[in-house]
């Protein structure tokens, strides 16, 4: 994992001077949509809702968060770049080196320690303690600007254009379409998932580790819901590829059965996952269609599987239009509306 042969171990304490707790409480905060509010979540960047400014418990950006507690996150980490609230399971660690680049290197190590705690064994008593590898100067220090290069010219070149283009300019708070747009205002019905998709297609590798080589062509999609499923990259094997553009349904996997994803790319699948088609899928209303899906992922468990049959059997609610059929447009328009939807 670590690229440098020089290294050292350096802890929490060590690496960070100042380490604040938050002190959020989701029942006091008042709604609003320019303040993210942190929580024990590992997905959306750990972010539950938007809330308004409170000067009393707001926290300085540009810091990483470690999810000291919460049943499934407890010992992963995030990176905020913005004023943020957070709950008390949360722990900033502040310091002047830091930047999104750096902060991407830290995670990276720093996740390599969750295994060690659970919802039972809490990560707070040990945090100030934890260590993690870095690269070190002639005089013992971390050398901050070796990781900042490694990360800058060796790791974001592999990345999509999409996404360099974020990292360049930063995500822009800001909808497609300025005007805001109610849910309620449609009548919603419920719809067979057979009856919304032209085909499914099961996924086709069954071995990631014997039928696939290392690489950088396309991505290794599996029974993961975070980083969008994507287990690594490998080598492109014509016989074992996807088709893009499309929904894909996570039928096995202890902790992901049941959840969805969106790949708009052409990948390599795990066979424990169905990709759906619909003709006009796009990536706004492939948001909307997931965020739908994934309140069905109660039903499912690693004893109870989401394999095809289920899936095509299982009934969502969506809004219609003036002849009861899905409203794809409304959907479409509704995620354009949304914050951020400039960067989907």
């Amino acid at each position: 994992m670590n690229p440098f042969s020089n290294t050292k171990l350096f802890s929490v304490k060590e690496l960070f001077p100042l380490l604040v707790n938050g002190k959020g409480n989701n029942n006091l905060l008042s709604d609003g949509d320019s303040v993210p509010y942190l929580g024990a979540k590992k997905d959306d960047n750990g972010v539950m809702r938007y809330c308004a400014y409170d000067s009393a418990l707001i926290m300085k950006g540009n810091c990483i968060c470690f999810i000291c507690n919460g049943a499934g996150s407890v010992g992963y980490t995030l990176y905020m770049d913005r004023p943020f609230i957070a709950t008390s399971d949360i722990v900033a660690g502040y310091n002047e080196k830091l930047n999104p680049y750096i902060a991407m290197y830290l995670i990276s190590l720093f996740d390599l320690e969750r295994p060690r705690f659970s919802y039972g064994r809490k990560w707070k008593k040990t945090l100030k303690d934890t260590t993690i590898p870095l690269p070190q100067t002639e005089n013992g220090t971390v050398d901050w600007a070796a990781v900042d290069s490694y990360i800058k010219n060796s790791i974001l070149p592999l990345l999509p254009t999409r996404a360099k283009t974020i990292w360049n300019r930063g995500p822009i708070n800001k909808p497609i379409f300025q005007k805001k747009i109610n849910l309620n205002d449609k009548i919603w019905r419920y719809f067979h998932i057979a009856t919304l998709f032209n085909s499914f297609e099961k996924c086709k590798c069954s071995s990631a580790s014997e039928l696939l080589e290392d690489g950088n062509e396309i991505a290794y999609i599996g029974a993961k819901k975070s980083d969008n499923g994507v287990m690594k990259y490998v080598k492109r094997e014509e016989s074992l590829v996807t088709k893009g553009n499309c929904i894909v349904f996570i039928g096995d996997g202890q902790g992901s059965v049941g959840y969805c994803l969106y790949q708009p790319n052409d990948f390599i699948g795990s066979t424990t996952l169905v990709a759906g088609y619909i003709d006009n899928l796009n990536q706004y209303i492939a948001q909307f269609l997931v965020t739908v899906l994934d309140m069905e992922r109660y039903r499912y468990s690693f004893g109870r599987k989401y394999n095809k049959s289920a899936i095509i059997n299982s009934k969502i609610k969506l809004p219609i239009d003036d002849k009861g059929k899905p409203d794809w447009q409304f959907m479409e328009n509704y995620i354009k509306s949304l914050p951020f939807s400039s960067n989907i």
